[in-house]
């Protein structure tokens, strides 16, 4: 069986919010990984650690949000194989409004499992 590569598990986690499955998005984590959200808003947590608390994260965001286009735009290897840097755009409905953002994400991906996400979110604004 081969190797699942970095960009294999971000087409997985593509994949998982668009179809906003919780489940299939925090499997995707190591039992002790990590989100970061560096700029995240008064009422969302800058760090998540573990899997079972990322799927509860999820959860809740997928039921306040819906994503329905995540584009990766680029992917930046590193010198370190595990460490890739991705260029987002998403798309959805949040609070019955329409909403576009983009994002810088750095990943920690080992065995196909990500250890570290962590994501710089921009301003979410109207599509045009």
């Amino acid at each position: 069986m081969p190797a699942v590569s970095p960009l294999d598990v971000l087409e997985q986690r593509c994949v998982a919010v668009t179809a906003q499955d919780a489940d299939a998005f925090a499997d995707l984590f190591a039992p002790d990984g990590v989100i970061e959200l560096p700029f995240a808003g008064p009422d969302v947590p800058d760090r998540i650690e573990g899997r079972e608390a990322i799927r509860a994260f999820a959860r809740a965001a997928m039921s306040a949000l819906r994503v329905d286009v995540l584009r990766t735009l680029a992917v930046h290897r590193t010198e370190d194989p595990e460490v890739v840097v991705a260029e987002t755009l998403a798309k959805g409905v949040g609070r019955g409004d329409a909403f576009e953002g983009r994002s810088v994400q750095l990943f920690r991906i080992r065995d196909g499992r990500i250890l570290l996400f962590r994501d710089y979110t921009g301003p979410l604004r109207k599509p045009s």
